[in-house]
């Protein structure tokens, strides 16, 4: 029997059917338009389901011969959809990136301090969480609102269209702002204080709980055999961590991606949320009961490398695309082994925690003998830079990292991999699966029909370590040397550069964006 997971992001979707024991059948991935004007970010429910019924016969085509048994669906979280008493969706998805309702975040200040915010959600207040944008909803499309039975997540919206229950997991009712992290919950004194009626809300259970089967019509449609059963997903960063055998205390998420992030598990709060509140960190439910997890994100992260490439190396990646290439790959090739004689400040459009966000960098250190492989390797460790603080951060907290499992398309670069362990300073496993938040899904909806008795031995069975890369003693030395050269020259330069911001007419106000 096969499974299949899928996750649902802002642009696209993907999915995975996989065997009880671990052999991959098929993986796709469709894309979809969104709209974006001004603050605001929008996504066609009808696209986003036509491509999604698409994903679904392809994968379902491909796995005939071991016909899928359950499903789940990871999505991004933050976004919402209002959906009819009938079942039928009343609009377009508000994306998380969507930051109309953002002013709406000030006036719940006014009821609620930030600590106690906090105390109650474990987040830390931000315009992608869905709050702001009911709140939006409630005041400028006043009839939607009214008519609107319930607003979902994207994972609730799909399960549902599909035929079962418009149900929501815990950590996707945590990108929600209205979520009680400890009672597991919808927080009755934050609905208050938003005038958000508690009806609007889908119900709450945890991951990994049966919500209904396929019906009939779609499962003739979509080439699915009948009766697969539908599994309550999560949002995709506990998605993630699942499919990467991210299940202890002291085990992360290492994302080398256009955003750049680590994201540790933990069995229990922190002991001093008043520091994580000052740090930026918030936490949320894991999809598996009993964790919770946590990001510390830089969204410039990978995107300074994507700059690099189609900014100073063009004819580069026209050759790459010639030839069949990846042109990443070859730029990655040129650096050289030993350090970089360079320092990147990379504030290059957005960051997340720590810092607030400036619109420049800085890169120092350049002479006229610096190479061009040399440049692309301090950009990476700029960016590492930044994460090896949150990781800092994280020990301070109480929140100890041993062991990354790498994620994201920098996880395919071994030269990459290495240097992340040399800055980290800790072990990074690669798995042979990357498409993790796919696996994590289907791992859920082998749990939800039994096909495991624990996420243990479903992780066991289909999470498999690839290679593993350890620090290397005396470049980490070096490192960590850097590193607090970093930290003193950050605060340092943060005015300045934002000075220059404000000089060439960019908009300096924070970052919509979360991990």
């Amino acid at each position: 029997m096969s499974l299949l997971g899928i996750d649902l992001g802002a642009k696209s979707c993907r999915g995975l059917v996989i065997s009880t024991e671990g052999k991959i059948w098929a993986q796709a991935r469709r894309r979809y338009p969104l709209s974006e004007e001004g603050n605001g970010a929008e996504l066609s429910v009808l696209s986003l389901w036509s491509s999604v019924r698409e994903l679904i016969s392809e994968l379902s085509a491909k796995a005939r011969h071991d016909p899928i048994r359950a499903l789940s669906v990871a999505s991004m979280g933050g976004a919402i959809v209002p959906l009819l008493p009938e079942g039928q969706t009343l609009a377009s998805c508000l994306l998380e990136s969507d930051a109309r309702g953002e002013l709406y975040l000030k006036e719940l200040e006014k009821e609620l301090l930030p600590i106690e915010l906090f105390t109650i959600t474990g987040s830390v207040p931000g315009p992608h969480y869905s709050l702001p944008k009911l709140c939006w909803l409630r005041d400028n499309q006043p009839e939607l609102f009214a008519r609107a039975w319930r607003f979902v997540p994207l994972a609730s919206l799909v399960s549902h269209l599909l035929g079962g229950a418009s149900t929501c997991d815990y950590s996707l009712a945590s990108r929600t702002l209205f979520f009680d992290l400890q009672r597991k919950r919808w927080s009755g004194r934050i609905l208050s204080a938003c005038n958000i009626p508690r009806q609007k809300l889908p119900e709450l259970a945890p991951a990994g709980k049966p919500v209904g089967t396929v019906s009939r019509r779609l499962a003739a449609e979509l080439g699915l055999p009948g009766g697969v059963r539908i599994i309550l997903g999560g949002h995709d960063l506990g998605c993630r961590a699942l499919g990467a055998g991210v299940t202890r205390t002291g085990q992360a998420i290492c994302n080398l991606g256009a955003t750049m992030a680590i994201s540790p598990t933990f069995e229990t709060l922190p002991w001093s949320m008043p520091l994580m509140l000052g740090k930026g960190l918030g936490l949320e439910p894991h999809v598996i009961p009993g964790l919770l997890i946590s990001s510390a994100y830089n969204r410039s992260g990978g995107r300074i490398l994507r700059w690099f490439r189609d900014e100073l190396a063009p004819l580069e990646k026209r050759e790459a695309f010639r030839r069949g290439k990846d042109t990443y790959s070859l730029l990655l090739e040129e650096m050289p082994q030993e350090p970089s004689s360079l320092m990147v400040l990379p504030s290059f459009g957005e960051t997340g925690p720590l810092y607030p966000r400036v619109n420049s960098g800085a890169i120092l250190g350049l002479t006229l003998q610096t190479s061009r492989g040399e440049l692309i390797k301090a950009l990476l460790e700029g960016t590492l830079y930044f994460l090896a603080e949150a990781q800092e951060a994280y020990d301070q907290i109480g929140i100890p990292i041993h062991l990354y499992r790498a994620i994201g398309g920098g996880a395919r670069s071994e030269r990459w991999l290495q240097l992340a362990a040399d800055i980290l300073g800790r072990p990074i496993e690669r798995t042979l699966s990357l498409e993790t938040a796919t696996l994590g899904a289907a791992i859920l909806a082998g749990l939800g029909i039994g096909a495991f008795i624990s996420h243990e031995e479903a992780v066991e069975a289909l999470v498999k370590v690839e290679q593993r890369f350890e620090p290397d003693e005396q470049r980490q030395q070096f490192y960590a040397e850097r590193l607090e050269l970093y930290k003193t020259l950050y605060p340092l330069l943060r005015e300045p550069l934002a000075k220059l911001n404000k000089k060439g007419g960019q908009d300096d106000r924070p970052s919509s964006g979360h991990q």
